[in-house]
């Protein structure tokens, strides 16, 4: 088993505090949407949350962005407590919610009289400063990368482009020349260069013959050999190229009734197998720079670029760009795909879900660590679209489950990862009034998330 790399969860305050902290404050009922402080007022009270869940966000100019979900035995509201000035953030209850509020000097006597709770207060506070540090640290990082991402993009999708483009040009003048050479070339009589001349369109019409790695060895075995009994250079080598385009043993052999002489048939075969060769390279060319189109077209659907950020969201298409980006780590990794034919579109911001993704499927392909399955389906259930992914690596040990979702947790060694994957995966479900859900043993481990389809009120 590796190394674990175990941190700290944040604080949270035990039944008995909270009992204590009854005869403090007075108890609020909240309705789900309902705010319990926001941006325009300064925050003169200190809040922990008894039952339900609590969002965080901010407003920056008319984007709400959602910074985090607060949940029972949890607190808020301190930092403007201390602070004295006007929140720059909003709290929202997300569900049916009771609170217990604190007013700021109530606040200081609580410090004062009971000491062991204003440490849980101070010390919670001074970890989430830390957490908000390191996020715009990291916000800013993501910032300046996606800038340079999307130049990169753009500027890697010209060059390719005009790689397409020159390498179907590329072929059809390859085969130009070598038609206007075979027009000269005197071992053949003008019946057989329109034979050959044929063939060659023949095998142009159709396309690369799709084979499995097993059957397309026995064909080129076979082909080689037959290459040799007529006296072909090089017939090994050869072999590959015939077999690609879907020609057999059995087509060729036809071409005896045209090339009677032995030599001619196999200067036949060697000019026909050199064409080929030289339009093979030009798609090999054209295929590598449609890959370089495919992958700047994932990175563009996976982080929206130029697109609004809160719409009417696919999320398989989600699920398949990530899948691209993913597609080296991933290799030899069995990945299945189940999505639900008719399955709805959600309301969301598309970039932040594909982080959601990127962090499942990236920690799956981790767990499987490049010989395993994967599975991944997408589905309607109700009111919400569930997405679910599902490996079968080593597994999380029960002990551990329950804090996956803990910020700078992590189970892999240190240095290896951050610990803000599943948090942030929680903490993005969470901002769009979703769920997350993890089981796990070992070959099993699933991750479920839960969107709601209709577009957050408010």
């Amino acid at each position: 088993m590796r190394e674990r790399n175990v941190t700290q969860p944040e604080q949270r305050l035990t039944g008995e505090q909270i009992e204590d902290l009854l005869l403090y404050g007075r108890e609020l009922s909240l309705e789900a949407g309902t705010y319990l402080f926001d941006e325009t007022s300064v925050v003169d009270s200190f809040y922990v949350i008894l039952e339900g869940e609590i969002r965080i966000s901010r407003l920056d100019g008319a984007q709400e962005t959602q910074i985090d979900t607060h949940y029972s035995r949890e607190f808020t509201g301190g930092l403007a407590v201390f602070t004295g000035r006007r929140s720059v953030h909003r709290g929202r209850a997300a569900v049916p919610s009771r609170v217990l509020e604190i007013d700021s000097e109530t606040f200081r006597r609580v410090s004062a009289e009971r000491p062991e709770i204003g440490d849980v207060f101070i010390s919670g506070l001074a970890s989430r400063m830390r957490e908000t540090q390191r996020a715009f640290r990291q916000h800013e990082k993501l910032a300046a990368l996606g800038k340079l991402s999307a130049g990169l993009a753009h500027e890697l999708n010209n060059p390719a482009a005009a790689a397409r483009r020159a390498s179907d040009d590329l072929r059809e003048a390859a085969s130009k020349v070598q038609l206007r050479s075979l027009g000269y070339d005197e071992r053949f009589s003008p019946n057989q260069r329109q034979v050959l001349a044929n063939l060659l369109r023949e095998t142009d019409a159709n396309g690369e013959a799709s084979l499995d790695p097993l059957a397309r060895g026995d064909r080129e075995d076979e082909m080689a050999l037959w290459l040799e009994d007529r006296g072909v250079g090089e017939a090994w080598d050869l072999a590959p190229t015939l077999v690609a385009t879907g020609l057999g043993a059995g087509r060729l052999e036809r071409l005896g009734d045209d090339f009677e002489d032995q030599r001619t048939l196999a200067g036949a075969l060697e000019w026909l197998g050199s064409t080929l060769e030289l339009a093979n390279l030009a798609d090999e060319v054209r295929r590598s720079a449609t890959r370089i189109s495919e992958l700047v077209q994932a990175i563009k659907d996976h982080t929206y670029m130029d697109r609004g950020s809160y719409a009417a969201t696919d999320v398989r298409e989600g699920l398949e760009s990530t899948l691209t980006i993913l597609g080296q780590k991933l290799k030899g990794a069995t990945v299945t795909r189940d999505y639900e034919e008719r399955l709805p579109k959600i309301w969301a911001h598309a970039g932040e879900l594909n982080q959601v993704w990127i962090n499942l499927l990236d920690n799956a392909a981790d767990a499987v660590e490049g010989r395993g399955r994967i599975d991944v389906s997408a589905y309607r259930d109700g009111d919400s679209v569930v997405v679910e992914v599902s490996d079968d690596g080593p597994g999380i040990p029960r002990e551990l489950q329950a804090r996956v979702f803990e910020a700078f947790f992590t189970t892999k060694q240190v240095g290896e990862a951050t610990g803000l994957g599943l948090y942030s995966v929680r903490r993005i479900v969470a901002a769009h009034g979703g769920e997350v859900a993890l089981t796990s043993e070992s070959g099993k481990t699933r991750l479920v998330v839960r969107l709601p389809i209709e577009r957050k009120s408010g």
